[in-house]
């Protein structure tokens, strides 16, 4: 097996109570990694219809520390609520008290609603599916979270880099392979095209810090929200016949903050199992 050469580094990833976050958490704790991680609990019956991914989002992140302390690694969580500009100062701060300098970012925290510019009864009426019509105060939750907490909490991790004069650093940034364009996913898509503009200009202005910015943009990852309908129809589509599994996208991100990683950055890798081909 391949060194990453992560042992004893400090990771802070947001999103990390289930899914793709929890899974990231811990393969990193896994190689080493002293692992803070954060999380908002929230239901909305609404989203994604009844599903475990519901169920899943209102968890706290207890289960994901007690499986990584089980194993040998380190991690603490903290719930918050991305949208609250106070918090980015606040995480990175709990972080160093727990265990040091946070060297590598991981954003994946993200808010979800299907929205579009139709008028609802007019969706429904040719899909069959729900999406609402978009609205101000979906607009910006959207951004708040995917977007304007994505950048701050990049602008917080290189100031304090900077400031320590540090030369070794990691972000990477979970988009999502349809951000350019996400029919009866309107906001979502472009929060996250607007996050990995700005991932593309950090990774610019960070390098000569020893910063490297990369993207995933995940394919169809099962993290509960889909249905057997959906996810066969998915594998059936996809080029490796299956649907992704968290996994999958956490040893992408291994091999980001890796050493072996070091000479990438700017970057957006489509993990997908071939969903898209560019």
């Amino acid at each position: 097996m391949i060194d990453p050469l992560l042992n004893n580094k400090v990771a802070l990833v947001t999103g990390a109570n289930h899914g793709i976050g929890a899974a990231i958490a811990k393969a990193l704790a896994k190689h080493g990694v002293k692992v803070f991680l954060t999380y908002l609990r929230f239901s909305n019956s609404d989203k994604w219809h009844e599903s475990e991914y519901v169920k899943n989002q209102g968890q706290t992140a207890d289960k994901v520390i007690n499986e990584i302390r089980e194993a040998g690694g380190e991690a603490i969580a903290l719930e918050a609520d991305l949208t609250d500009t106070s918090v980015f100062a606040k995480l990175f701060n709990e972080a160093e008290r727990a265990f040091g300098h946070v060297e590598i970012l991981i954003n994946n925290a993200a808010y979800c609603s299907p929205d579009t510019f139709e008028s609802q009864e007019s969706f429904e009426e040719k899909t069959g599916a729900t999406s609402n019509t978009i609205t101000i105060e979906e607009y910006e939750k959207h951004f708040a979270v995917n977007t304007r907490a994505t950048a701050f909490l990049m602008t917080e991790f290189a100031c304090r880099h900077v400031a320590r004069k540090a030369n070794w650093g990691r972000i990477i940034n979970i988009s999502t392979d349809w951000a350019e364009c996400f029919p009866t996913e309107i906001s979502y898509g472009a929060s996250k095209a607007a996050a990995e503009a700005y991932s593309r200009a950090a990774a610019v202005e960070l390098g000569k810090y020893g910063i490297t910015v990369n993207i995933i943009g995940p394919g169809p990852i099962q993290t509960g929200w889909m249905s057997k309908e959906v996810e066969t129809s998915a594998a059936q589509s996809s080029p490796l016949r299956r649907v992704g599994l968290p996994e999958d996208i956490a040893d992408v991100v291994i091999f980001l903050a890796s050493e072996q990683g070091r000479w990438v950055t700017g970057q957006r890798l489509f993990v997908g199992g071939g969903n898209r081909i560019v």
